[in-house]
């Protein structure tokens, strides 16, 4: 499998971040949802240990090294720091799906694996916290957790869509490529 420069470079940049990751061969499609640079997670990696991603497909290079960096420092380290234990998995709804953006005919970021969505936490201890039971209803500690690793996603991401957004989002977070070096949209 041959790689761009740009390509090598992702990769290396990811490789630093201690993730644990296959690069994915390059595919192309005629309803274009082309899969290119893409990779697939088995760990990623948090301060003091690696955790899982569940249900996680395909995801481009450039937003797999992304989803690292907040994983590790907006997600291991909030759930650390707010509520007492490491991360040991984070639950996905998807990333790849050859789809529009709903009521468009816009392609969906999911349509090239340049976005992820997130629907829960599950922490060492044995809780899991949910994007859908805990953004409104959760502890103290639990609302506060999703709302540090929502912050820190605007802060990485250059679309994020959390419950606030709208009830299509009711369960998740919505996390998606920077286009161009310019943050799009947080909410």
């Amino acid at each position: 499998m041959s790689r761009t420069p740009g390509a090598q470079q992702c990769l290396a940049q990811l490789g630093q971040t201690g993730a644990r990751f296959s690069p994915l061969p390059d595919k192309l499609s005629p309803d274009r949802c082309n899969l290119r640079n893409t990779v697939e997670f088995t760990a990623l990696r948090g301060d003091l240990a690696n955790f899982s991603v569940s249900n996680l497909g395909p995801v481009a290079c450039p937003v797999a090294t992304t989803f690292a960096a907040w994983a590790r420092f907006g997600v291991d380290r909030a759930a650390r720091q707010i509520l007492g234990s490491p991360l040991a998995q984070i639950e996905t709804m998807g990333s790849f799906a050859c789809r529009n953006v709903a009521g468009s005919s816009r392609r969906s970021a999911h349509s090239t694996a340049e976005a992820i969505d997130v629907g829960g936490f599950v922490l060492e201890d044995g809780r899991r916290i949910s994007v859908l039971r805990h953004w409104d209803d959760g502890t103290q500690a639990e609302r506060e957790f999703l709302r540090t690793v929502h912050r820190s996603a605007c802060r990485r991401f250059g679309t994020v869509l959390s419950p606030d957004y709208d009830s299509a989002h009711r369960d998740h977070f919505h996390l998606e490529s920077t286009i161009g070096g310019r943050r799009n949209f947080c909410r």
